[in-house]
């Protein structure tokens, strides 16, 4: 909060490396060098000296003279300057161009850059030319760049400060820069705060002597309760990505600017209490757990991602009592999974494996018994979901008769029928494959009985969930021949990293393929999701759109444009839209667009509203009785 009127309070504002993402005589060598055969060891002393300049290990005069020598720079190549760096503009400087136009009158650039190339770039963002403060070049008759202004305090050693000195600035002085000689200007007792931005660079010199770190200027805006671009700094939001997600998941998240933490394997729950504090996305797959207990310890989560199809493993419940929304990918790695269960299905009825095994041991034991074609078997599906129902037509279109129970009504596709119960769908199948969801109803949904329904020498997948078959009554059937070949992709205890044993029952059986739970383990499947569960977090964090959620009531929201949004998540009680609105119309709030949906526990009602209004009315939206969380967009 500013300790003083607005009108009062002056902002300076460094060039290099501050208000663009690079050093501009860094990028002025780029191009006077074109053709040098040493071009490259020259840029790279050009950088160092840079460096030690802005850490404070070289003055300002020698860091200046050293590069100005090695530049070979000549007043033409300053217009192809200024068009690189027009797209070098910092990410948060562009998005807050607002703040640099309103409060101009207070901004003031102070270089020890050049006014030739500063200039154009910061006026086209608003700020005045006559409050840019900066060196100036010096030219030989043909142009070539020799030096710059010596009497110019900002080419000497402190020159920020004698700057500063002469300004003679009435009020609170706030300082934002990267370099040693920002730091000084507030060392010398002309300015109330220095903050280092390390949005584009990180000097550790510089930011252990900062009063303050700003990673970007929407940090520094919101620290003031200034005006900005965004609600809320994006450096600010935390991700916590768990057990080895997809790296272009990593890299979206980084882009949006928010501070990722990965950790390989799956955690606890002790350990994911530890971790979860102060995160605002959880990206998991299927090994970790979020417990209600967990969820008591989230003290700031807003949305979970569950990079897999399955959300079992969620406490859905309670992430809607505390209003958190949790999205999943259902699509990404159908495919996938269909092409393994195909491929296990060929394996285990031609007996693949056990003649595999055979040959591994010296046995060659070419025979046609108890191998056969899947043309003309009937595949039966316990589940017809969307990876049921892709597996039915790519196992019709090799031949096969396909059969599906779902508990749910389902149309069926091509060729495949419908059964009335799961009893006969077992009693028909050649082949039973699992598809269902991870419900925990679902437990030992095939056991003992469900296996002796089944025909003598099917074949047996389960590719879903481990908790749903019974695993001594599966182990007794296959050791009997009930089952003559199974494929087990899910179990119920799977190691949480690679270097953990896998102890099962079913190790050592003949025609059994076990997989490690790899049925979307693809790198098609993983960079699909890691691609669609980020794009819905983002949707949510960034707007609000709730379309795809497997929790909340389903929002596809448009775009918000010249208004603040309000995200009001409340238990679903009668009233609370009259008293949202009760409030905006007491508080003479035009209403740009409004957008409810309800489910039997949760209501979520999303305003946009104009943006003059006082504060005091998100404190009021609040504190309605029945809130669960509140958000405000911009």
């Amino acid at each position: 909060m500013l300790t003083k009127p607005l009108e009062q309070t002056y902002f300076i504002i460094d060039f290099d490396s501050t208000f663009t993402k690079v050093e501009a005589l860094d990028v002025l060598g780029e191009i006077s060098l074109i053709g040098r055969p040493d071009r490259d060891d020259v840029l790279d002393q050009i950088r160092t000296i840079t460096d030690r300049g802005m850490a404070g290990e070289l003055s300002l005069a020698q860091s200046l003279e050293q590069r100005l020598r090695l530049l070979n720079a000549h007043r033409d190549h300053l217009p192809a300057l200024i068009e690189t760096l027009m797209t070098k503009v910092s990410d948060s400087f562009q998005r807050n161009r607002s703040f640099l136009s309103e409060h101009a009158d207070q901004i003031y650039i102070v270089s020890s850059g050049f006014k030739e190339f500063i200039v154009p770039i910061v006026t086209a963002l608003g700020v005045k030319e006559d409050h840019v403060f900066a060196n100036t070049f010096e030219y030989d008759e043909k142009g070539n760049i020799v030096g710059c202004d010596c009497e110019n305090p900002l080419a000497t050693d402190g020159g920020k400060v004698k700057l500063m000195r002469s300004l003679q600035l009435d009020g609170d002085v706030y300082v934002i820069g990267d370099g040693y000689t920002d730091y000084e200007i507030r060392e010398s007792g002309l300015a109330n705060r220095f903050y280092a931005f390390t949005e584009n660079v990180l000097r550790p010199s510089v930011v252990e002597k900062a009063d303050y770190v700003s990673p970007s200027l929407d940090d520094f805006l919101f620290d003031n309760k200034l005006s900005r671009s965004h609600s809320y700094p994006k450096s600010r939001i935390k991700v916590l990505l768990l057990e080895n997600v997809h790296p272009v998941a990593v890299h979206l998240f980084e882009q949006e600017g928010f501070s990722v933490e990965i950790r390989k394997g799956a955690l606890d729950e002790d350990e994911l209490i530890e971790a979860i504090r102060g995160v605002h996305i959880l990206g998991i797959r299927s090994k970790t757990n979020v417990t209600q207990r967990v969820l008591e310890h989230a003290d700031r989560l807003i949305t979970i991602g569950a990079f897999c199809i399955g959300t079992n493993q969620i406490d859905l419940t309670a992430c809607s009592e505390r209003g958190i929304a949790v999205f999943n990918a259902p699509y990404s790695n159908t495919r996938s999974v269909v092409e393994l269960a195909i491929g296990e299905i060929i394996m285990l009825i031609r007996n693949v494996v056990s003649k595999s095994n055979k040959m591994h041991e010296g046995v060659w034991d070419k025979s046609a018994n108890n191998s056969f074609e899947v043309r003309g078997k009937k595949l039966g599906l316990i589940g017809y979901g969307n990876i049921g129902t892709q597996l039915s037509v790519v196992a019709e279109a090799l031949g096969m008769e396909v059969y599906f129970y779902d508990v749910v009504d389902k149309l069926a596709l091509g060729n495949a029928r419908k059964c009335r119960t799961l009893e006969d769908l077992l009693a028909v199948s050649d082949i039973v494959s699992l598809h269902t969801d991870g419900r925990k109803d679902n437990k030992n949904l095939i056991g003992a009985r469900e296996f002796g329904l089944m025909k003598e020498g099917v074949i047996f997948l389960n590719l879903s969930r481990g908790h749903i078959v019974d695993i001594p009554a599966l182990v007794e059937a296959i050791k009997s021949g009930k089952v003559a070949g199974a494929g087990i992709d899910v179990f119920p205890y799977e190691p949480k990293t690679n270097s953990e044993e896998f102890i099962n029952e079913l190790r050592g059986l003949p025609n059994v393929i076990l997989t490690p739970h790899i049925g979307g383990s693809t790198e098609e499947a993983q960079e699909n999701i890691g691609t669609f569960v980020p794009g819905k977090l983002l949707e949510y964090i960034n707007n609000g759109s709730t379309y795809g959620s497997v929790n909340f009531p389903e929002l596809q929201l448009p775009l918000l444009k010249e208004s603040h949004r309000l995200l009001h998540i409340h238990r679903n009680v009668p009233g609370i839209l009259s008293q949202l609105n009760q409030i905006f119309a007491k508080h003479h709030i035009n209403i740009k667009g409004q957008y409810l949906k309800t489910d039997e526990h949760i209501g979520y009602v999303i305003t946009d509203i104009a943006k003059e209004y006082d504060e005091d009315v998100v404190a009021e939206l609040r504190n309605v009785e029945n809130t669960i969380k509140f958000r405000l967009l911009y």
